[in-house]
């Protein structure tokens, strides 16, 4: 078993320095970018949706099959390497697209916070907020097209 992540292991170290545990704590456990998005075919601009992919756990807000998502679900975001196209399919919130910016995690990431449950209190977590993708018409999207 390898050791956790030492504290505030992001401040000194880039993106692509980071190991895969590390990485993984990273993420603030949203479901943000496990939202489906929409982009406008004329200005390429990205709108976010309250529909969830089909494999998301709506209650935990986590992938049901993490490990072999990117198999069962074409088009599932690896954001790995990290690009600029990337960058834009994932939220302003989003911890990895914060730091490729430069910018500082925010108290209520759980890596500054200290508490997991800080992304749900802070309204960022989808929880609660979002309908599985197997309920919604593909026509029905732009119905459910929120602001993040």
């Amino acid at each position: 078993m390898s050791d956790p992540p030492a504290r505030d292991f992001w401040k000194h170290r880039s993106l692509d320095e980071l190991g895969e545990q590390e990485w993984e704590a990273l993420c603030d456990g949203c479901a943000r970018c496990c939202m489906v998005k929409l982009e406008d075919e004329d200005t390429g601009r990205l709108y976010f949706t309250n529909v969830a992919c089909a494999m998301l756990d709506l209650d935990r807000c986590r992938c049901r099959d993490y490990a072999h998502r990117r198999e069962r679900v074409a088009g599932c975001l690896d954001l790995r390497p990290l690009d600029d196209n990337l960058l834009a399919q994932l939220p302003d919130s989003c911890a990895y697209r914060r730091l490729a910016q430069g910018r500082e995690l925010p108290a209520w990431h759980p890596l500054v916070s200290g508490e997991a449950d800080s992304v749900r209190r802070a309204g960022i977590s989808m929880c609660g907020r979002c309908f599985s993708e197997t309920h919604i018409h593909p026509e029905q999207l732009i119905d459910h097209i929120i602001d993040l």
